[in-house]
């Protein structure tokens, strides 16, 4: 078994969170894991890519170009930026937040929703677009649009954990107040999956 996740958005996004989630899933379901964490300006919004490596013998935790297994996009542009370490018929799933850059807000660049989404039709034939914020708003609570992910991300064939696994992780990882809105929010991200 091996298996490479790369999880990229924004700071404030909850990218990190979600990996450590994932790595608990799999250590508990026995497997050795490495993780790493590239983070830019995270506390204004700024890029964040998380490497999740799973198996055995592992080496190195950042995942090389072309090796992801999946890659969970939790901003549009941030999932076209990461596109790179995404593996010939590997998986994506984009959220389709846009969260606006402070250049784009200043007027020194444009954020092109449209051109984004296309380029990444384009180059992932088969991606599955999520409003996972969205999802986490009717599950309850819009900081949960993560473990709405996670919940898609369970869906997916191949993964070194069950979805009860991950399930678990989560409910372990986030506070007791916030067990039963994250349990709903990744069962609706589950449910979310079925219409991709």
């Amino acid at each position: 078994m091996k298996f490479d996740l790369v999880i990229t958005g924004v700071g404030g996004q909850g990218t990190v969170l979600a990996s450590r989630i994932v790595a608990r899933a799999a250590m508990e379901a026995g497997w050795q894991v490495r993780t790493s964490e590239t983070i830019g300006m995270a506390q204004r919004e700024g890029c964040v890519v998380s490497h999740v490596r799973v198996g055995e013998n592992l080496a190195g935790a950042l995942i090389p170009d072309g090796r992801a297994d999946v890659l969970l996009g939790f901003e549009l542009a941030e999932a076209a930026r990461a596109l790179a370490k995404l593996k010939a018929g590997g998986k994506a799933i984009v959220n389709e937040d846009v969260i606006v850059p402070t250049s784009v807000s200043a007027g020194l660049s444009r954020y092109r929703v449209q051109d984004i989404r296309e380029y990444l039709e384009r180059e992932l034939p088969g991606v599955c677009f999520l409003r996972a914020s969205e999802v986490a708003r009717e599950a309850g609570n819009s900081k949960t649009a993560n473990v709405v992910m996670l919940g898609a991300l369970s869906t997916l064939p191949g993964l070194p954990f069950s979805p009860e696994g991950l399930l678990e992780a989560v409910l372990k990882t986030v506070p007791s107040q916030f067990r039963e809105i994250n349990r709903k929010a990744f069962e609706m991200g589950r449910r979310a999956m079925g219409v991709c």
